[in-house]
């Protein structure tokens, strides 16, 4: 379990390190954004590793029809994540999409998995999410950008269900099939 909070510990100091000390970080210069690479590569190593290693813990809450929530909520968090790459309409809507995003696929995980270990790796996530949409928040307002057009839109939503489809894949080829739980 160390391993698990080491590296969400790694990933907060890493994604919060230019907000948390700008002048230090600038002083890094290109060799910053180095520094932080490394640091979210060992922090997911960490995550993975950590989150693997705990013994399989049981639930603290079970409720019925959770896995069509977990399901639906992914899909929304991948098409709210890749809003801001697809810069459609959508993207004029949601400030900070990758977070929002990530916060969705938090709480989405949580619906099924709110063992020790998962609410240490995914609601310590969500609430990274949460804690960097605030801290950018208080930087300054929001300078809502112009709409690619809703063409954008429609490619990433075809390319957000090609990605659901590939992460459920994923999912399956690892023993944790995302059709199967909590639906009774």
């Amino acid at each position: 379990m160390a391993l698990l909070i080491l590296g969400v510990a790694f990933w907060y100091v890493s994604h919060l390190f230019k907000r948390i000390a700008p002048g230090a970080r600038l002083a890094m210069g290109d060799r910053g954004k180095g520094a932080v690479a490394v640091g979210l590569a060992i922090a997911l190593v960490l995550m993975v590793i950590g989150y693997r290693s705990v013994p399989n813990m049981p639930n603290l809450i079970l409720i019925p029809g959770n896995g069509h929530l977990n399901n639906t909520l992914m899909l929304i968090a991948v098409v709210v994540f890749g809003a801001g790459m697809s810069k459609g309409v959508l993207w004029t809507y949601i400030r900070h999409p990758m977070l929002w995003g990530t916060a969705l696929w938090a709480l989405a995980h949580l619906t099924v998995r709110n063992d020790v270990p998962s609410i240490i790796l995914f609601g310590g996530m969500g609430l990274w999410a949460l804690i960097t949409i605030a801290v950018i928040n208080r930087a300054g307002p929001w300078q809502r950008p112009a709409s690619g057009g809703i063409k954008r839109d429609g490619v990433l939503v075809v390319i957000a269900l090609v990605m659901y489809g590939l992460i459920t894949g994923i999912h399956m080829a690892f023993g944790y099939n995302p059709f199967l739980g909590m639906y009774a």
